[in-house]
């Protein structure tokens, strides 16, 4: 998701709910003759912490860089895209300026082509916070239901109410203004319209923009853009969302899910200022946030990553010259009409418009992404945070087109392009150790059973992992385990499976190809090696029995299984045609901006296995019921090596003897990242 609407963890969830549970009592208390004194959340007052008494920082603020693509190189957006990165992700930001413009107005599009557009907004607060105990700033209220053309009436309205025109100002005298407002001013909230599910690119033929590849509707489903591997559609992320904001309507300071790319085009209306902090800045930024904006008080202390939480509420506002006064770089783009802003990986950024306009957003990503994707799992797996793209799929799929793309074009032993090699970096450390981890699991007794078909992604029960190669199961817990947990897990069962996927010999056959490559690379993966156990043989050939759990008579069809009668050294049969995008959200009815989360696809127990029910937020007699069932209607026959039981003492997820989830991935590491 690209600025508005978070997907929070359990803890930060439960602070905002105490702090709307307050609210709302607040205003259920005041009556004629009953005024609760409490704080509101609209009233401003002088943070001693922020120092806006002098504006002149916003001079000092280095403006990103600007790029003019002629129209030949704005032909593959993906291919130029990877062409500036080496230097733009230095910005964290940076700008391009557009060579041709869409020629149906986004009013026309959202009043016309889509007949009965309506939207809701959200009401923002228009101050500055403590941010303790007793005061942070929530943006949870509804606003009013607007057509396009009425929001846009009441915003202009707003702007010639208070500065007496319809032009537009000097931009460095409206960021003034902002900051001014913001810190001590009389306008008390604002209304934004963020995260609409929708485009505002026209299908007309005859409108260029909207029929190149930089139409936001298909430009994360390119054949170079790694989320066209995603099975399912998931708005904000592989479909844009709009966003329509008036004068002041902010977005605050936050990172794109799973450290993603994000694009941001200006459809029409007032220019919008940006700010953004590069990635390798990444953990200086949060260092100052925890040290100089929030209090103690409202971060777990026991927590390595509980100021990364409290920004994923995406309500965190203040001034950058906070950052500049304590050494983290951070560069202002000013974004009009026509122009496009790209956010890099792991880069955080924020900013506000300056009067009624309409933008587009989505997220994309590109081979070289995976490095940085892999850190924000592993933080998303700290908080038990559910994650939105099934990474572990995604590097598989990926790493299997470029198998199959070399195999195709030219010999395997040609160097790949950069973007390519930290791809395959990452897929072979990631096979090697998921080779590593069952083969201790079956030296401790376990047995490794084949998975059957399925589309569900199955998540670990103990971190929130997409399990798309492996997991295992055991008796005394109903949720699958990743194997990141390695055989610590605290678990007395005699029976334990490994279930992998049918395709684990063709997936491991192109990581030996990958490492195959010319010497020098292959010693980059001699340390995968050095820390295993004596008798351990990378790639050692370990029996898999035949899980015959899911008949084909119950099979569902599997969007997962891409190469099948692949043989090593052959070409993977792989079905590119067939990814097609389906939407199956569930609703979601909370008034709450920060509770509102990406509901994935579900799938009957009818069409899932054992080893596939993902069963975690399911209460242990309900769990119980749904699995008798299975049982009752032969889904799961007599024969299966699991009996299904209710276990006497359930292990709680939190009751691990050794949690190895790499808590404490070093700054250094996060900061070595580089691009390009």
């Amino acid at each position: 998701m690209v600025e508005g609407l978070p997907c929070s963890s359990m803890v930060i969830t439960d602070k905002l709910v105490a702090i709307k549970s307050r609210e709302l009592k607040r205003m259920e208390a005041q009556t004629d003759h009953d005024v609760v004194p409490i704080r509101d959340n609209f009233l401003k007052r002088k943070v001693e912490k922020f120092d806006l008494d002098d504006l002149e920082w916003i001079e000092k603020i280095p403006e990103c860089m600007v790029f003019r693509p002629s129209r030949e190189e704005f032909e593959d957006p993906i291919e130029y895209l990877e062409k500036i990165a080496p230097l733009a992700s230095c910005h964290g930001i940076c700008k391009i300026v557009s060579p041709i413009r869409a020629s149906v107005p986004a009013g026309i599009v959202l009043m016309r082509e889509k007949p009965g557009f309506k939207f809701t907004t959200r009401v923002q607060p228009l101050r500055l916070s403590e941010w303790s105990e007793d005061d942070q700033v929530s943006f949870f209220m509804n606003g009013r239901k607007y057509t396009f053309r009425d929001f846009e009436k009441m915003a202009n309205k707003e702007f010639t109410r208070r500065y007496s025109s319809t032009c537009s100002l000097p931009e460095k005298y409206i960021e003034e203004e902002f900051w001014n407002e913001i810190c001590s001013g009389k306008t008390q909230s604002v209304e934004y319209a963020c995260d609409i599910d929708g485009s505002a690119f026209s299908s007309s033929l005859l409108d260029q923009l909207a029929n190149s590849k930089w139409n936001l509707k298909t430009l994360s489903r390119l054949p170079k853009s790694t989320l066209r591997h995603t099975s399912a559609a998931i708005p904000g992320v592989t479909d844009p969302m709009l966003y329509i904001g008036m004068l002041f309507s902010m977005f605050a300071w936050h990172v794109e899910d799973h450290y993603l790319y994000s694009i941001n085009y200006h459809h029409c209306g007032a220019s919008k200022t940006w700010y953004g902090v590069p990635g390798h800045a990444a953990s200086e930024f949060e260092r100052v946030v925890r040290d100089k904006v929030y209090t103690h008080d409202i971060m777990p202390v026991d927590q390595p990553n509980a100021v990364f939480e409290v920004l994923l509420g995406k309500t965190t506002m203040f001034p950058p010259n906070l950052l500049l006064d304590n050494g983290v770089p951070v560069f202002k783009a000013v974004q009009k009409p026509g122009e496009f802003v790209i956010t890099f990986p792991g880069a955080y950024h924020a900013g506000f418009s300056h009067g009624f306009n309409c933008g587009e957003a989505v997220n994309f990503a590109m081979s070289q992404w995976f490095p940085m994707g892999n850190i924000c799992r592993d933080r998303y797996a700290l908080l038990r945070k559910t994650p939105l793209i099934p990474h572990e799929e995604l590097l598989c799929k990926e790493a299997l087109f470029l198998s199959h793309e070399r195999l195709q074009t030219s010999s395997s032993n040609n160097e790949w392009d950069s973007s390519s090699e930290k791809c395959i970096d990452v897929f072979v450390q990631f096979m090697r150790s998921q080779h590593y981890a069952r083969w201790l699991h079956v030296n401790t007794g376990a047995r490794l059973l084949y998975k059957s078909d399925i589309q569900a992604t199955i998540y670990c029960g103990i971190c929130r992992r997409d399990c798309y190669v492996s997991h295992f199961m055991c008796s005394c817990s109903l949720d699958p385990i990743c194997l990141h947990h390695g055989v610590d897990v605290n678990c007395s069962c005699a029976d334990r499976i490994v279930f992998v996927r049918r395709d684990i010999k063709d997936l491991e056959a192109i990581s030996m190809s990958f490492e195959a490559r010319p010497a020098k690379r292959t010693e980059q993966f001699c340390f995968l090696s050095a820390t295993c156990d004596e008798t351990y043989q990378p790639y050692c050939e370990m029996s898999v029995g035949i899980d015959n759990v899911s008949t084909d008579a119950h099979r569902s069809p599997s969007t997962s299984n891409v190469c099948n009668g692949f043989k090593a050294g052959e070409s993977p049969n792989i079905n590119f045609a067939d990814n097609e995008s389906s939407v199956v959200q569930e609703s979601d009815d909370s008034d709450v901006e920060v509770f509102r989360v990406k509901r994935r696809p579900t799938t009957s127990i009818e069409n899932r296995s054992i080893d596939e029910a993902i069963v975690s937020d399911l209460p242990e007699n309900q769990v119980f019921k749904r699995l008798k069932k299975a049982l009752d209607h032969g889904f799961i026959p007599d024969e299966s090596f699991i009996e299904v039981k209710p276990p006497p003492s359930p292990v709680n997820e939190f009751q691990v003897a050794s949690y190895e989830i790499n808590e404490s991935r070093s700054d250094d590491e996060f900061s070595s990242i580089k691009w390009g």
